[in-house]
């Protein structure tokens, strides 16, 4: 593992949110595995009434451990190593008061949960609260993005940041992208005015496959977060469950000779590029081609499958 960056030396908080950022919930699941890695606790939520349209996300109804049907409401929590003390950890604004170890793996935080519908400034306002009463010294943003790169070849990552001092320090790019952007982007944007440096970790999802999980490409997010924070993140069952993932698409394309077809497109494509992984720059063009699809699943008109165009 890389010699442990100041970027990485302190508290850390690494987010994902699900929805638009999080295609073939590669961001999620990475976070989700890094929780089940760590010692970690929930220390604050929001209130899902200010942040959520229940049209939009709908909340769903589940059964407990005690077979008692409940409602699960849409929402977003972070997590830290240590309990919150008694009638702590109600809000996102509450000072959970950890206390920090030596090892790293006890200054890294998580945020999960779905993207909120509305009031992202005051979400935002809360976020950096939790941020500042906590001592958390940089924010780590995950997302995954659907693209036109092929399920067979390594899953394309991408870093970038808006700090200068950070992008010399890991050596990573200044994204360029112009248009609409989702609640990472706006988190990053304030963080950054406080003066909290970050960085986004962006992995590639093949997008004809838009409907599945996907854990390949949360393995290669894991893999790009393990450089950064200095914290072995077992893999559990990613690596079997990816080369399945793999192996079922080629089965599907195996039955379709379209589909099979245009997979060779993306394939020689990838190929042309000198690396095995894409270029940052590439991968910078699959990003702005992704975010200028807007919520569409595959960019392409409702129900067509990209394979089968003219």
């Amino acid at each position: 593992m890389p010699a442990q960056s100041s970027f990485a030396s302190g508290r850390l908080l690494v987010v994902a949110f699900e929805g638009w950022n999080d295609a073939g919930e590669a961001a999620s699941n990475a976070v989700r595995t890094l929780k089940d890695a760590l010692d970690l606790y929930p220390i604050a939520e929001v209130d899902p009434e200010d942040y959520f349209d229940y049209q939009f996300n709908r909340p769903s109804i589940a059964s407990d451990e005690d077979g008692n049907r409940v409602l699960v409401w849409p929402g977003v929590t972070i997590y830290g190593p240590t309990r919150p003390h008694a009638g702590r950890g109600q809000s996102l604004a509450a000072d959970a008061e950890l206390e920090v170890s030596g090892s790293n793996g006890s200054n890294v935080f998580l945020m999960l949960g779905t993207e909120p519908s509305r009031g992202w400034k005051s979400f935002t306002q809360e976020v950096l609260e939790v941020v500042e009463d906590n001592d958390i010294r940089g924010i780590i943003f995950l997302g995954a993005m659907l693209a036109d790169v092929p399920h067979t070849r390594p899953i394309s990552v991408f870093t970038s940041s808006e700090n200068a001092a950070v992008r010399s320090e890991l050596g990573m790019e200044r994204s360029t992208y112009e248009g609409p952007v989702g609640i990472l982007s706006v988190l990053a944007d304030a963080a950054e005015r406080a003066g909290i440096p970050t960085m986004s970790i962006w992995a590639s999802v093949p997008h004809y496959v838009h409907n599945a999980p996907s854990p390949k490409a949360t393995l290669a997010i894991v893999d790009k977060l393990e450089e950064i924070v200095d914290v072995v993140i077992p893999r559990g069952d990613l690596v079997t469950e990816a080369a399945a993932w793999e192996s079922g698409i080629d089965a599907l394309a195996g039955d379709d000779d379209d589909m099979a077809s245009y997979i060779e497109q993306l394939e020689r494509a990838r190929d042309t590029v000198d690396s095995p992984e894409a270029s940052g720059e590439a991968i910078a063009k699959e990003f702005e081609q992704y975010l200028r699809r807007g919520d569409r699943p595959d960019g392409g008109a409702a129900g067509e499958e990209p394979w089968r165009k003219e």
